[in-house]
């Protein structure tokens, strides 16, 4: 049914109004013929609304005066009456033809990019890789083999873990894995220590296996043995095991900065303008002046790619280029707002650094006066497990 309809789209097809005293009649009869309706509405108990197809509608004169029925056309639609109502604007089909040319021809290339999934290596990169491969914007779908770029991607780049590649209407979806950083690995069957990868106050230690060097309260440095592997014994000698265990330290994180007591500030006015332009692939025509009506402003440009259907982009960008007015404001701190206005660009630094699977337990403040302002450090101190194994050559 639906595949006769989408035909009837393309050959033509009416809508059409019935009037008489025997529709059900009239229906059931188009039923028995198998002649297709559409869209049928009754108004009343003796109008009926419907749409055929041209080749159907030809079959209806027998059935309207068997079932005593008068037919009307309300409207004709579908390609041949488009055709023929602009067969005197040949410009205007001349045009529709070459857009409809246009966007098939466009549509067997990749007019945009989209990367998911990465976070510590940037878009940027990700693109060159790709287009190292000979993915890029502009490249043409049947030459592109997507099992070979990934093959190669996986080759060049041992921080991916994983990569894969979709290509749907003129977009290419990439989706990327990073690969974790994994620490070296000691064989079990090795023998080996614990030692400090940072300074700090031992709080706790836990030894499954080995001997344990320090206890708490202690301190260690960089390097210092938690856990021996060496084992000695009166009677027995010398013996090495596999260190296994935990320990857990209070270490210090501190950052500095200073701020001034006067300095120069920049403010939007609230003003701002707005320019345009289109970008077809990599030519760009600007809709404005190249100079800015303020003296001084900030700049943010978005693009926006143009697309008919979600993953149907062509290679026309629309350009927003916004300027916003800015002055210089002059700003005088106390003592008391420079230390706050230190403190929060300092824990914001501090927070990055430590993580949010650590426990702080302890923050210090030092400002220290200067002549155009303070110095101010704030240091946190964390607990969390430190230790890394050392293999014992023996």
């Amino acid at each position: 049914m639906f595949f006769k309809i989408l035909v009837s789209h393309l050959l033509g097809y009416m809508n059409i109004v019935v009037e008489g005293y025997f529709i059900e009649r009239f229906m059931n009869s188009c039923i028995s013929k198998k002649i297709l309706l559409w869209n049928v509405k009754r108004e009343k108990a003796s109008i009926l609304y419907a749409n055929i197809g041209i080749k159907d509608f030809k079959r209806l004169k027998k059935i309207a005066k068997t079932t005593k029925c008068k037919v009307k056309i309300q409207e004709k639609k579908g390609l041949p009456f488009l055709i023929k109502r602009y067969q005197k604007r040949k410009l205007f089909f001349i045009c529709l033809v070459l857009i409809f040319l246009a966007i098939f021809v466009l549509s067997n290339f990749i007019w945009n990019i989209e990367v998911t999934g990465n976070q510590k290596i940037s878009q940027t990169e990700i693109l060159e890789l790709l287009e190292k491969q000979g993915l890029k914007i502009g490249s043409m779908k049947g030459n592109i083999d997507t099992k070979q770029v990934i093959q190669k991607v996986r080759l060049e780049r041992d921080d991916i873990a994983w990569i894969g590649i979709e290509l749907t209407g003129t977009n290419a979806i990439v989706e990327v894995v990073e690969a974790e950083e994994k620490p070296d690995m000691i064989n079990p069957e090795e023998f080996c220590n614990i030692v400090a990868d940072a300074e700090g106050i031992i709080t706790e230690v836990k030894a499954l296996n080995g001997i344990p060097q320090v206890k708490k309260g202690d301190i260690v440095k960089k390097g210092d043995i938690l856990i021996s592997g060496t084992i000695e014994g009166k009677y027995t000698g010398v013996s090495y095991v596999h260190s296994e265990g935990e320990v857990e330290a209070k270490i210090w994180y501190s950052e500095k900065t200073e701020v001034p007591y006067r300095e120069q500030k920049i403010e939007r006015t609230g003003l701002e303008e707005k320019r345009y332009g289109i970008k077809i692939n990599n030519f760009q025509i600007n809709f404005y002046k190249t100079l800015s009506n303020f003296e001084k402003y900030d700049t943010i440009i978005e693009n926006k790619k143009l697309k008919l259907f979600s993953d149907f982009y062509l290679p026309i960008t629309f350009v927003t280029k916004r300027n916003y007015e800015t002055k210089v404001k002059d700003v005088t701190h106390s003592k008391e707002e420079a230390t706050d206005i230190g403190i929060q660009e300092l824990e914001s630094k501090l927070k990055e650094q430590i993580g949010e699977d650590k426990q702080v337990v302890d923050k210090h403040v030092n400002v220290k006066e200067k002549e155009q302002g303070i110095e101010v450090e704030l240091v946190y101190e964390v607990l969390e497990k430190i230790g890394t194994k050392e293999k014992i050559e023996v």
